[in-house]
């Protein structure tokens, strides 16, 4: 088992300078842009691919060859300090892999995950299809169904998920449907959709409040027939899985869970990057800002904002690395995945919002970034699981008891 320590390796601070400059010298300059066109930018996750930055073989060094969990998290901190839209275009894909390696066998694993990426000279992307439109954080609401063809060894999906990245444009899309409508959340599997595989198409695509640089939309299944091969795990799994739950006997087997739970540490990580450029900039703008002849920072109500944020900063990288190594020895207990995330998300919102007050009217105008920031901040409290999610998952695991 891996010592934790926090002092980062040479390979990790190398790692580290390495994300950190392509976000100030590649992200920074073109965040605005993307922002306001509300396109996904290839150009952008191209030239990630170009240095290695966006590809299954930088994934795997980062989440799978380091024994300490925070290679991860401390990549995505810089990288979502350079910009939020940008960074989950470049990492959304990643959810996909992760769906495949949470649940594939490691046959499925080797074909599937480098297809999500495709290469440095033609990428691709993949997307995770769980939520829908009357079921996000309820994953027992689920409704999309995958029905065997026994004759032609085929799944069948119909349905429709919502508010997926990379829904629709994705060339590997892993979709996550109901089996067995008896289970409820207990009867759902995963599945890999092949590129061009005819009954898959894009519905709405939606106009958000932030990180509007990445793709988001749904993802329409009418009688989308995948290969039996394409069930995650195979069906011989699926079968004495379901055979134990309907014996009665417990189990973590909720497929879209399984990816959640494994990515709630660098979702945390994202958020603290948000919450990092807020401060770095609120703090240098305080410090060059004069008013009544002297830099606002030497005004109480303002040093003090800052040096709140600067703890809060602190406490929560510590939460998100002890999550992420915890994560990486396989030693959740209780439910510290979901405790980073809980607090990261909370601490950007608070963070961008402090920034914008730090700048005064400048801060709400396009200007100045924090007011792009302030709208990226905010999904942290909603997706991968809401806010009162998180309480929900870490008030049970602290309880040992029900909670509803």
């Amino acid at each position: 088992m891996a010592e934790f320590s926090l002092e980062l390796s040479e390979d990790q601070l190398t790692l580290q300078k390495w994300v950190h400059d392509f976000a100030e010298g590649v992200l920074r300059p073109q965040a605005a842009e993307w922002d306001e066109r509300e396109e996904f930018p290839y150009p952008v996750v191209q030239e990630a691919a170009s240095i290695g930055l966006y590809g299954w073989e930088f994934m795997a060094e980062i989440m799978r060859n380091d024994p300490t969990g925070l290679s991860t998290p401390v990549a995505l901190e810089e990288l979502f300090w350079g910009d939020a839209g940008l960074g989950m275009s470049i990492m959304g894909t990643g959810l996909a892999a992760a769906g495949i390696a949470a649940g594939g066998t490691r046959e499925q694993v080797i074909e599937w995950v480098p297809q999500c990426y495709g290469t440095a000279d033609k990428i691709a992307l993949g997307a995770f299809c769980a939520s829908e439109p009357d079921a996000g954080s309820d994953v027992g609401g689920y409704r999309a169904r995958a029905k065997y063809d026994e004759a032609t060894d085929e799944w069948v999906l119909n349905g429709t998920k919502a508010w997926i990245t990379n829904g629709g444009i994705a060339d590997v899309h892993v979709v996550v449907a109901v089996v067995d409508p008896a289970l409820g959340s207990k009867g759902h599997a995963s599945f890999v959709v092949p590129p061009g595989t005819d009954g898959l198409s894009m519905g709405q695509k939606y106009a958000k409040h932030g990180i509007r640089a990445s793709h988001t939309a749904e993802v329409v299944l009418d009688d989308c027939r995948i290969p039996g091969r394409c069930l995650l795990g195979g069906k011989e799994k699926l079968d004495e899985r379901l055979a134990r739950v309907r014996e009665g006997q417990s189990g973590n087997s909720q497929a879209a869970m399984q990816t959640f739970e494994a990515t709630r540490p660098s979702v945390a990580a994202q958020a603290l990057g948000i919450a990092r450029a807020a401060y770095e900039y609120s703090l240098d703008y305080a410090k060059e800002r004069h008013a009544f002849g002297r830099p606002i920072i030497e005004n109480q109500s303002i040093a003090f904002m800052l040096a709140d944020i600067a703890t809060e900063l602190e406490a929560t990288r510590m939460l998100v690395w002890r999550a992420a190594w915890l994560g990486k020895q396989k030693k959740f207990k209780y439910a510290e995945g979901s405790m980073a995330k809980l607090k990261a998300g909370r601490l950007a919102v608070h963070s961008t919002e402090r920034a914008m007050q730090i700048l005064g009217g400048y801060g709400y105008t396009r200007e100045y970034p924090v007011e792009r920031w302030h709208r990226d901040a905010k999904i942290y409290d909603i997706f991968e699981g809401t806010e009162q999610i998180q309480q929900l998952v870490i008030s049970r695991a602290i309880s040992g008891m029900r909670i509803v």
